[in-house]
């Protein structure tokens, strides 16, 4: 009943799963026909093929390229990721403010990252963990990924970080030591 089917899209457009896409008038008398287009929210409930995608892109480039393009081009990706964040002020930051925004920023990408002073360095190092791998079900086949995470880490920190660990290796996360 078109009771029912008004209820239902209430519903929904009260959970921000739609929204009005258009209202349409069909001559001059009567309601305007409305059309609902699903919202970002509601997309994300859906399945997607972007591993399916990015595995099939990163296979592609491989069998194409010779391996130091292919290396070329994930370092090229991890300085423009990076480039995202604002490097000249973070390098002038004392090192456990720019961790502090290193880690904010992989976090905003979906790292869950978290970085603690290294307590096995006499030095006074650091590590920097990474919890998720958002290239998870990807990375494992083509460590091209974690190449380009290592040059990401790198680029943010300002210098190399020596990777301790790793979630492709079936470790709890990846860890970045800091010297």
């Amino acid at each position: 009943a078109p009771v029912s089917v008004r209820h239902h899209l209430d519903i929904l457009q009260g959970d921000n799963l739609i929204r009005v896409g258009r209202v349409e008038r069909n001559g001059s008398v009567g309601r305007p026909q409305q059309f609902y287009v699903l919202t970002e929210e509601a997309t994300g409930l859906f399945p997607n093929n972007f591993a399916a995608l990015a595995a099939g892109l990163v296979q592609q480039m491989k069998e194409i390229l010779p391996p130091e393009q292919v290396r070329t081009a994930f370092q090229s990706m991890a300085r423009q990721i990076a480039g995202e964040a604002d490097l000249p002020v973070l390098r002038t930051l004392p090192i456990e403010e720019r961790l502090d925004r290193v880690t904010d920023f992989l976090n905003e990408r979906g790292y869950l990252a978290r970085w603690e002073a290294n307590a096995n360095d006499a030095e006074g190092g650091y590590l920097l963990h990474k919890f998720n791998c958002p290239y998870n079900g990807v990375s494992g086949e083509h460590r091209e990924l974690c190449t380009m995470d290592q040059a990401l880490v790198d680029e943010l920190v300002g210098k190399h970080c020596c990777r301790t660990g790793s979630a492709a290796d079936n470790g709890m996360c990846c860890t970045y030591q800091i010297g």
